[in-house]
Parts: structure tokens; C-alpha cells; sequence
């Protein structure tokens, strides 16, 4: 989908527009509907059914005259008309266990598109922090360059002064140099990760697209008050694909039933009304044509009744149906209890990677402070003469590599704690 003009997004509305554009969700949503449509199905078949008939036709020639029921030779013309209605009684209760199956199976597709929907919220958002973090990292690159072309020039202005020599003026050249890369890097770095939210959200106007331009904080979340095993207990009460998990074993049981229940005799109703109608239908008193409407109340009938059916042999089929239908009830109940190890495992592992990602940036942030200090108290050097551009240069570098590690483990950081955060139920949301 194109985009007519330049605008800024945010994460809730890069997540809500996925939500509404993305074609996967698109599909499963269809497979949603059609979920529905079964499930109208299951009940429609417990429903009479109700059909009528209308048939007629000519004979030339030796023909059986329908109203009379005695061969004639002439041309006959005949019509005859039928209503008809049916209705199961009694199957086993498999209708009524197909109702509540196709129930299930309409709310296991919507846990399967929640599902699908989490899965997507989680990737925008991871894509949306890159975005951020790479805006991040070019600010910091463009800040970086504009210190060393000052530098440079105050270098250059001592140079031509003899203070410092040329080669002094050539290494915060080669430094400038280094940073413009460094930049058109990042800055392309920032194309890439937009294109990809972009992409990822169904738009293809990639020119106009950008993020809104804010300053992202690091949140304030208590998430890691709360144990892994309360995170789980939580996530186990609302996460879908848990509850489709769940779901799938409930379905499985409503086929083992379906198929227990092709053991009992099947009892049918029916019912049927019909009548005819011929041109040679002769009134034998006054030898004229019997009318049209007097022959369809003359010549109507009713049948009705019921109709078992007894399930005796049928080559093993009903009792290799339960058998295997006992065997996917099994195979659910295993990816059942396995589904509920991996979240278990995810959490703990995301709780791990939080605590992990928190240290590492908390140390970046010593990291950064220290090369801070330590490049101020270079430069002094540096700027009275006791120290050559090319150690100027190398302590310019640490701060560069210590600001880009700070900016990477924050986005890291938060990103792992959104995920935590999301495992226990807390929208997403940045600031």
C-alpha cells in the first residue's frame, strides 16, 4: 500500500496498521471465516431438511399411464409433483458433538490469528527499535564528525603556525575521513531498517515513510519484581497460542467422540407428499378430461415413517476411526504439555536476557563515562602539545566504539524487556 505524503509514525500506529494490513493476517482472517461457516454447517445438520420437485414429460407411442397405471398407446402428457422432508433422530449424538467441534474449531482459528497478530506486534517493534537505534547511532556519528572538523581546523591553524607538525594534521584528516564513512554508514543503516518496518507493514512508498522523531528514555518497568514463575502462571492464562494449544486438545477429544458415536444405530424420519397429473385422465360418467386441479387432489398421496440403520461390520473402519482418533487425542495432549515447557523455557530465557542486556548496558554506560574522562583528559594533552594526533586519535576511537556499544545495548535492552513485559500481558509501548 502506498503512502501519498511524508509522515511520521509512531510504534502504536506502526503496530495497529500491521495489524490491518498484513497479508498473513489477511489469510488467517479468511481462515477464520470459513471456521465460522463450518460451524453453521454443524448446525444445519440437525436441522429437517426440506426439498420439493416438479417433473414432466411426453410419451408417443406405448406408454404406462401414470394415473391409471395401465400401458397405453398415445401420446401422453404427464406432470407430477413431489414435497419431501427428512431429519435425523438419533446418530450417536456425532451432530451434536460436530456442533461443539466446529465451535471449538472456529475459536481455535481465532487463537491461531490472535497468535499470529502477537508474532507481528513483536517483529514491528523489534524493527521499529532499530529504526531508533540506528537515528540514534547517526546523531552520535554527526555530533562526532563536527568535533573532529574543529579540531581539524584548530590543528590546521596550529600547523600553519609551526606548533604542531603536518603529520598531526594529516591523522585528524584521516580521522575526519574515518567518521564521514562511519556516518554515511549509519545513515545507511537507517534506510535499510526502514525499509524493512516498511516492508513489514505492507507499504511500499519507502521514501516517505519514517518514524516519528522522539526521545526514547529507558522505561520504567517493574516487570523483574515479578518471579519467572508468576511471569508463566500469567502467560498461561491469556497467551493465545496456549489457549489454541488448549483448544486443539478439545477438538481431539470431540473427534474421539464423533467417531465412538458411528458405533450406534443411525434413526431417520422422513416424510412425503406428492401428486401427478395427465391428459389422459378421463372422467368415465362424462368422458371429458378430469381438470388440471381436481387430478393433483384426486391423485396426491402421503408417505412417512422411520428408518434404522445398524452398524454391524464395516471392515474395521469405526473401530481403526477410534483408534487413531485416540492417537491424535494423545499427540495433542504431548504438544499441549510441550507447548506449555516453551513458554515456560521462553520466559525464563527472556527473564535471563533482561537481567543480562540491563548489566551489559549499565556497563556500557561505565565504559562510556570512562573513555569520556579519559579522551578529556587527552585532549588537554593534546591541545598543549604533549600528546600526537595519532594517540588523540585512538582515544577519539574508544569514545566512538564505547558511544556505539551504549546505543546498541540500550535498544537491546529494551527491546528484551518489551518482550518480558509482553509475556505477561503489558501492551506494547515505548516510553
Amino acid at each position: 500500500m502506498g503512502m501519498a505524503q511524508k509522515r511520521s509514525w509512531t510504534l502504536e500506529e506502526c503496530v495497529l496498521y500491521a495489524e490491518e494490513n498484513n497479508l498473513s493476517i489477511a489469510q488467517f482472517e479468511l481462515d477464520y471465516e470459513t471456521a465460522l461457516i463450518a460451524n453453521s454447517d454443524a448446525i444445519g445438520a440437525l436441522l429437517p431438511s426440506f426439498n420439493t420437485s416438479i417433473s414432466s414429460s411426453g410419451n408417443t407411442g406405448l406408454a404406462l399411464d401414470p394415473t391409471t397405471n395401465t400401458l397405453v398407446t398415445s401420446t401422453i402428457f404427464s406432470a407430477s409433483g413431489n414435497v419431501g422432508s427428512g431429519i435425523t433422530l438419533f446418530d450417536g449424538l456425532r451432530n451434536i458433538h460436530r456442533i461443539n467441534r466446529a465451535k471449538l474449531s472456529s475459536l481455535a482459528s481465532e487463537y491461531r490469528l490472535e497468535n499470529l497478530k502477537d508474532d507481528i506486534r513483536l517483529a514491528v517493534a523489534n524493527s521499529y527499535l532499530q529504526v531508533l537505534s540506528g537515528k540514534e547511532s547517526t546523531k552520535v556519528a554527526q555530533a562526532q564528525l563536527e568535533v573532529s572538523m574543529k579540531d581539524l581546523e584548530r590543528t590546521r591553524a596550529l600547523s600553519a603556525s609551526g606548533v604542531v607538525p603536518q603529520g598531526d594534521v594529516l591523522e585528524i584528516e584521516a580521522t575526519v575521513a574515518a567518521q564521514e564513512q562511519q556516518l554515511v554508514i549509519a545513515q545507511n543503516n537507517v534506510i535499510i531498517a526502514r525499509i524493512a518496518l516498511a516492508q513489514l507493514l505492507q507499504i511500499t512508498d519507502y521514501v516517505n515513510f519514517d518514524i516519528a522523531e522522539e526521545d526514547f528514555l529507558l522505561p520504567n518497568s517493574r516487570i523483574l519484581d515479578q518471579s519467572p514463575k508468576d511471569i508463566f502462571e500469567k502467560a498461561l492464562t491469556f497467551r493465545n497460542d496456549i489457549k489454541l494449544s488448549r483448544t486443539n486438545v478439545d477438538i481431539a477429544n470431540k473427534d474421539l467422540q464423533i467417531s465412538k458415536g458411528a458405533r450406534y444405530p443411525t434413526l431417520n424420519g422422513f416424510f412425503n407428499y406428492n401428486t401427478r397429473y395427465s391428459d389422459q385422465n378421463i372422467n368415465p360418467f362424462t368422458g371429458d378430461l378430469v381438470a388440471f386441479k381436481d387430478q393433483l387432489w384426486i391423485n396426491d398421496g402421503v408417505s412417512y415413517g422411520v428408518s434404522v440403520n445398524i452398524p454391524v461390520f464395516n471392515g474395521f473402519s469405526v473401530k481403526n476411526n477410534i483408534k487413531r482418533s485416540k492417537i491424535n487425542l494423545m499427540r495433542t495432549e504431548l504438544q499441549f504439555a510441550q507447548d506449555k515447557l516453551t513458554l515456560e523455557s521462553n520466559i525464563n530465557q527472556a527473564y535471563a536476557d533482561v537481567n543480562g542486556t540491563l548489566k551489559s548496558f549499565e556497563a556500557a554506560q561505565k565504559t562510556l563515562e570512562a573513555r569520556k574522562l579519559a579522551f578529556q583528559y587527552t585532549k588537554e594533552r593534546f591541545d598543549v602539545g604533549l600528546l600526537d594526533a595519532f594517540n588523540f586519535s585512538q582515544a577519539q576511537s574508544r569514545v566512538d566504539n564505547a558511544q556505539a556499544s551504549l546505543i546498541s545495548a540500550k535498544y537491546n535492552y529494551i527491546f528484551r524487556l518489551k518482550v518480558l513485559e509482553f509475556y505477561f500481558g503489558i501492551p506494547l509501548a515505548i516510553n
